[in-house]
């Protein structure tokens, strides 16, 4: 059996695309370790192929040779090839310096001495789990979707925690790491949970905490305990947990959004200046609005998509233009 390290990705919706991928490998006998940063590790032991994670100690920025120095002298041996899924020249450094005789993955920031085995890099942006799985050497690479498998019993332990049952919730991420123009507006967030059944629990980080609270706020002022602000309460782990059991969530294009699609779970996919043709909630449960593709919405978005973390032009539409009752119209026909 080949002993394999994987160096994943550092954002969690890239860790998510990465699963297929592991799963080739794995099903050709390919025993998994993946070296990860703490904050997306939880993304991995959702997967069942990975037979061990080892979180990296590093900081985000720099090189950090000392530390990696150290890391590749405690890896030495252990391995017989290494998959290096970021393009950034030290994600690339480990493997080398754990003497990992096969070192495979794409051209980039000056890598050809530090990997063995070179793909060249796409010109196209081409769907992210063809770009990844790619690694694998493999053909037919567009049609496998990315799955978590969370355990029950795990599950429950974190609804417990929160005082919450399973199904009888929906969830918002209203965050997005990259920017504003990819975040639907707080205040139509508000207006879809004042109108559910429902209770609504907003996930995020720390820094999306703010945010969650300006959703939640004016809504539990009408409606007491409507709104269940865990942004920044939770670790990655446990928001998983929580989205595994949800009714539905709604969400940006965000890496929550990756998790949710990777679990099944029914949820409507809110885009602005980023594209679902390139990263989509990659799942039958999965509905996504995006005005570029809406032929009824005039005039035409012919900025969309710019990628860009905010709007050039000032104004948005290509979210504020999508209004809460159209969500709510949707989130219907996924329940």
């Amino acid at each position: 059996m080949s002993r394999a390290l994987v160096i994943a990705p550092q954002w969690i919706g890239d860790a998510v695309m990465t699963e297929p991928l592991l799963r080739r490998l794995h099903a050709r006998g390919e025993r998994l370790t993946v070296g990860a940063l703490p904050w997306v590790a939880p993304v991995y032991r959702a997967m069942p192929q990975v037979a061990e994670v080892i979180e990296f100690p590093f900081a985000h920025g720099g090189l950090q040779l000392k530390a990696r120095r150290a890391m590749g002298q405690r890896l030495k041996g252990r391995f017989d090839v290494a998959y290096v899924l970021p393009n950034s020249l030290k994600s690339a450094l480990l493997p080398m310096l754990a003497s990992i005789p096969k070192r495979i993955g794409y051209l980039g920031e000056a890598r050809v001495g530090l990997l063995t085995h070179r793909l060249k890099n796409p010109k196209n942006k081409p769907p992210m789990v063809a770009f990844y799985s790619a690694l694998s050497g493999e053909a037919n690479l567009q049609a496998d979707r990315p799955r978590l498998t969370i355990a029950a019993a795990q599950a429950d332990a974190a609804l417990a925690q929160w005082g919450l049952q399973r199904g009888a919730y929906v969830v918002f991420a209203p965050g997005s790491e990259y920017g504003p123009a990819k975040r639907w507006p707080a205040a139509h967030f508000s207006e879809l949970a004042a109108q559910l059944a429902l209770p609504v629990v907003l996930l995020g980080s720390a820094k999306e905490a703010a945010l969650c609270e300006a959703i939640a706020a004016p809504v539990n002022a009408s409606r007491p305990g409507q709104c269940i602000n865990l942004a920044g309460k939770t670790s990655l782990a446990q928001a998983l947990y929580v989205i595994a059991a949800t009714k539905s969530i709604v969400s940006n294009d965000s890496g929550l959004m990756h998790v949710a699609a990777a679990l099944g779970v029914p949820q409507i996919a809110i885009f602005g200046s980023s594209s679902p043709l390139h990263t989509p909630p990659l799942s039958d449960k999965a509905t996504v609005l995006w005005l570029k593709t809406d032929a009824s919405y005039q005039p035409p978005l012919d900025c969309a998509p710019c990628f860009e973390r905010q709007c050039p032009l000032g104004h948005t539409r290509c979210l504020n233009d999508i209004n809460a009752p159209r969500v709510l119209d949707s989130l219907k026909s996924v329940c």
